[in-house]
């Protein structure tokens, strides 16, 4: 058995953990952590019949565990994680404080990161695009979940050499409420989100720009959307391909996902739903053509934001560091 640890058990992404993890033949939980509900157990403090013990984050036994999961704010994580690492542990972050430079770590969230000697050790957590090195890893930086749902439907066509010169893509994405955490702001409010549909920060104004751009190597312009819904992510992708490429290169160039577990091409004429995700660790992808002699191509894309988009991908990534089947808990 792995024994872990949860900081921030009891947000989204922490209790999605537990619910993952509980059903996992090789992990068990130790502790986790939470600021407002520290002395409780899980099941004081939420209706469900788990007993996990929660503690203050400066009272979890790092000596208990084998890795920790944490579902920290940014910008807060960086002297937990150095803690974890220097007691031996491994670690996985769902936040977003080491899947940059600390360049752009400054350009797009403002501050100076707090312990840049940590991030030559952190992998980003895109299984499909760095399995090996995750393997191996001390840190994995899980990914973003917009960035999820558009780095795997560009990096094939990235990879192929499909992609017309001097490619700006648009990326169009609508999510659910639970993207933007529990705390609390007034576009989460169920009157403000229910019944309603509403676009934030477009153009460069949203941070997971720069985990797209990162690792498909192209400019984005980026539209995200809150859906009145719980959980799912659903993007829509323009794209201009080279002149003269068809619609069976294209597809070919999603061969690379052929088997992996989680990341599914489907068939011509299939495009994703949410209902199809929702639940699962899936990301599913479809190919829509628009106008084949100008090269103009439409990916459609959808996942869990809850799973595919942190948790369930956090577990996958465990399973890979520990030598466990990939699948593990996922499904």
């Amino acid at each position: 058995m792995v024994r872990v640890g949860i900081y921030g058990a009891t947000g989204y992404t922490g209790l999605e953990l537990i619910r993952l993890l509980r059903r996992h033949a090789q992990a068990q939980i130790a502790w986790g952590s939470s600021r407002s509900y520290a002395g409780q157990r899980l099941s004081d403090a939420f209706a469900t019949v788990d007993d996990l013990p929660l503690v203050d984050e400066s009272e979890a036994d790092l000596a208990a565990v084998d890795a920790v999961f944490c579902c920290l704010p940014h910008g807060v994580t960086a002297p937990t994680v150095r803690r974890a690492l220097a007691a031996g542990v491994r670690v996985l972050d769902l936040s977003a404080d080491f899947r940059l430079s600390a360049a752009d770590y400054q350009r797009w969230y403002g501050k100076a990161h707090e312990a840049p000697e940590l991030l030559p050790l952190a992998v980003y957590g895109l299984p499909e695009l760095h399995r090996e090195r995750i393997r191996e890893a001390r840190l994995v930086a899980c990914p973003g979940c917009y960035p999820t749902s558009v780095i795997l439907p560009l990096y094939p066509l990235r990879r192929a050499g499909l992609l017309a010169e001097g490619q700006h893509v648009i990326a169009d994405s609508k999510s659910g409420v639970s993207g933007a955490g529990r705390s609390l702001s007034l576009k989460t409010h169920f009157v403000e989100a229910n019944n309603n549909f509403s676009a934030y920060n477009i153009g460069r104004r949203h941070r997971h720009i720069a985990e797209m751009e990162q690792e498909t190597g192209l400019r984005l312009t980026f539209s995200p959307h809150l859906l009145p819904l719980n959980n799912g992510i659903l993007s829509t992708i323009y794209v201009s391909l080279k002149p003269g490429t068809h619609e069976d290169e294209l597809r070919e160039a999603f061969a690379i996902y052929r088997d992996e577990p989680f990341a599914r091409l489907l068939p011509t004429g299939k495009l994703p739903t949410l209902r199809h995700v929702v639940g699962t660790n899936l990301c599913l992808i479809g190919i829509q053509p628009v106008d084949v002699e100008r090269g103009e191509v439409v990916l459609v894309s959808c996942e869990d934001n809850l799973l595919k988009g942190a948790s369930g991908q956090a577990v996958q990534n465990f399973n890979i560091m520990f030598g466990l089947p990939e699948t593990l808990g996922l499904l």
